[in-house]
């Protein structure tokens, strides 16, 4: 199984190598194949891709947002029309199962460039201000050379999610996939130009550690947007903010979900199995800590343990599986040391914590695991842990719950369960969280703001709200009479 592209990176609308920059193996999780070797980006690469993103975004930014627009459509449709191609890719490049993949990823990436194409018009209008016979207006205009850095649970979203509003603003990107999963934002790119974007507005460039800080403290670059953990987010807005640079953080969380004994039990389940087992937990939104109220725990636990141990593990590219394997062994390790830490701890294993029977031995597996007794000092209960974890933890009622919901470093999202809407809403607004669910978990459709609070991040992705964040307002005022001055 092999998936090398035609070369490590994407500048000014072709493929281009450089064989002096460090190997980089990609490595398909299901089986340990190496499926593509690529070289991470030298500094002359990176020269080069902001070099030719600095070119090509000021006639863009001269375009229509309209003109802007149709062509971000056009690559949404030539995404749609290829689904089922991308979203093989995507399984080979993170290991998700293809039934995950061709629902969740290059469509959610679609969405994205359709969405983005189509209210860049609307949305990039200015306000008149009427001052007597004097007046005013705003515009917003476009930041100049932006740089996306990317995860690799999302790769070919995440890809998207930066470079649709970046484009539809008038910007120019250069984007940096993870080096664990480096195959999808080629594609994206080779898309963009095939639907008729300039050369040279979105370049793809493959890197590791030494490769952020070249792009991140580049005096032409103006932006910068990360999606990370909270280490690597506060090192990257430190350095960005040495240089005034505009930044959106999109970063980790240790989000709670909340259930209500008035809940109805098997959507709340179901709920917390997506905001913990999907993309084998791999989202940093998930609801990791599930909060239930004592009454109704025993019969939560219950059915929890007998639907997660139904789930289908096996080979992603197989449309029955609803489980892959982890993305590395390095991460797989990582949440072993976490499953064995919660049992030192005194948590009490319900299920899981183990390597699935019946899967490839050389592949990054894990069972879906579920902890009960947790306590809020406990380790799991604490830090992100970044894979199939769910730590269930008990109370008594919503003042508690409320408290120890907040009791965290973390803001990104959270979510409620319960059949009394008035309490629903009166929690979701004592929350300390920037994006929330009612009696529903991880839903992130495009029209909607998507984004944290506290260590968790600033700015925001997705909706009309994330161009604000890659244009600056300027403010234009109009004298309509001879200038009088006292001197």
């Amino acid at each position: 199984m092999k998936a090398q592209p035609k070369a490590s990176h994407f500048i000014d609308g072709e493929y281009v190598e450089d064989t002096a920059g460090t190997v980089i193996e990609s490595v398909y999780p299901a089986t340990g194949e190496v499926i593509a070797r690529l070289h991470a980006a030298t500094p002359a690469i990176v020269e080069r891709a902001i070099a030719a993103a600095k070119r090509a975004q000021p006639e863009w930014a001269a375009m229509s947002p309209t003109a802007r627009g149709r062509i971000l459509k056009r690559a949404a449709e030539i995404m749609r029309e290829r689904n089922r191609e991308l979203s093989e890719l995507e399984t080979l490049d993170t290991g998700k199962p293809i039934q995950e993949t061709i629902v969740a990823d290059p469509t959610s990436g679609a969405d994205s460039f359709e969405f983005f194409g189509g209210v860049a018009a609307a949305a990039l209008n200015g306000d008149y201000i009427p001052l007597g016979q004097d007046f005013a207006y705003t515009k917003r205009v476009p930041l100049g050379v932006c740089v996306g850095i990317g995860a690799w649970n999302y790769p070919q979203q995440i890809a998207c999610w930066k470079g649709a509003p970046a484009l539809a603003a008038g910007n120019a990107m250069v984007f940096k996939p993870s080096e664990n999963t480096p195959l999808g934002a080629l594609k994206i790119a080779e898309i963009l130009v095939e639907a008729g974007l300039p050369k040279g507005l979105y370049n793809v460039i493959q890197g590791d550690r030494s490769t952020g800080p070249l792009l991140v403290n580049h005096p032409d670059v103006a932006k910068v947007s990360l999606t990370g953990s909270v280490p690597t987010g506060k090192k990257v807005a430190g350095a960005a903010a040495a240089e005034l640079k505009h930044v959106t953080m999109e970063l980790g969380g240790k989000s709670p979900l909340i259930v209500f004994d008035d809940a109805d039990l098997e959507s709340a389940i179901g709920g917390a199995m997506l905001g913990n087992f999907y993309s084998t937990g791999q989202v940093c939104s998930n609801g990791t800590r599930v909060f239930v109220q004592r009454k109704v725990k025993d019969a939560f636990l219950a059915r929890l343990k007998e639907r997660t141990e139904a789930i289908v593990i096996g080979d992603p590219m197989d449309e029955a599986t609803q489980l892959g394997p982890m993305v590395s062994r390095a991460q797989r390790d990582k949440v072993f040391a976490y499953i064995e830490k919660g049992k030192a701890e005194g948590a009490r294993l319900v299920t899981g914590g183990g390597i699935p029977n019946a899967v490839n031995t050389d592949g990054t597996y894990i069972q879906p695991t579920v902890f009960a007794d947790v306590t809020d000092e406990m380790t799991i209960a604490r830090e992100e842990i970044f894979g199939p974890v769910m730590c269930v933890l008990d109370f008594d009622d919503e003042a508690e719950v409320v408290a120890r919901a907040n009791a965290t470093e973390f803001g990104l999202s959270a979510g409620v369960f319960t059949a009394d809407i008035t309490r629903a809403h009166r929690v979701v607004d004592q929350i300390e969280a920037g994006t929330l669910w009612i009696n529903t978990y991880n839903l992130c459709p495009v029209e909607i703001p998507f984004g944290g609070s506290k260590q968790s991040g600033f700015g925001r992705e997705n909706s009309v709200a994330a161009l604000n964040h890659y244009t600056e307002l300027k403010t234009v005022y109009v004298a309509m009479g001879k200038v009088e001055a006292p001197y």
